[in-house]
């Protein structure tokens, strides 16, 4: 309607200031904190679960969050644009946020090394946690992958994988897996995705944002 031109039709747009950009924005807000409470809601189970079991609380188990941060959203930023200071929507698909060292959005704590990027591999893979650069800020508007992205689709995962041998390969590497629903496993098997290694070395080198540390999986909840 607003004669917006892309050279994809899925990146259909609306103006920000139209009633379908207001309307667009308000929903996505109102989502974002759907999954802000549902997470804080699983940390809080998860927290309450391991001070069960080992008869102790949270805080002496040391099960503190690390950072939270939301994958896929629009956000209202600054950046330099051709050398001048602007103010931007910069909507982040399929990447996340990863602000440089002493931008004034990330938290003290983490001023000195810049914004924790949490990279979430799969249940049978490494995931990794980087940290934002400069580079990034300057090329990509301080943004990064946020996963190693899918393969294959749910829906051919369900046809191709057998529930049995993705259960199998996770037990051979030393992984429980508790699980709601069967096709969630072959949704989300690891052969359902692509090498985040490869995907986070690939960030890495172009300096967009920078390895810290790579974590392995113990235990998976699929529900």
């Amino acid at each position: 309607r607003d004669n917006v031109i892309t050279n994809d039709r899925q990146l259909a747009c609306a103006r920000i200031h139209s009633q379908e950009g207001q309307d667009y924005l308000s929903g996505m807000a109102a989502a974002a904190n759907y999954a802000w409470v549902n997470r804080s809601s699983m940390t809080f189970l998860a927290r309450q679960a391991f001070a069960k079991q080992f008869q102790s609380t949270p805080d002496d188990l040391d099960m503190n969050v690390i950072y939270d941060v939301s994958h896929n959203i629009a956000k209202i930023e600054q950046h330099m644009v051709d050398g001048k200071l602007k103010t931007l929507l910069v909507h982040r698909k399929g990447s996340t946020r990863a602000f440089p060292p002493h931008h004034p959005l990330i938290p003290v704590d983490y001023q000195f090394i810049g914004q924790p990027v949490l990279i979430g591999g799969t249940m049978g893979t490494c995931s990794y946690v980087l940290t934002g650069t400069e580079k990034g800020m300057l090329e990509t508007f301080g943004s990064t992958c946020h996963g190693a992205g899918r393969a294959q689709s749910r829906n051919k995962s369900r046809k191709t994988l057998s529930y049995q041998d993705v259960l199998d390969n996770l037990a051979r590497k030393g992984i429980s897996i508790r699980v709601a629903s069967p096709k969630l496993v072959m949704e989300e098997a690891p052969e359902s995705y692509k090498d985040v290694s490869a995907v986070v070395d690939t960030c890495h080198g172009a300096g967009i944002s920078k390895k810290c540390i790579k974590l392995r999986p113990i235990a998976v909840i699929k529900g």
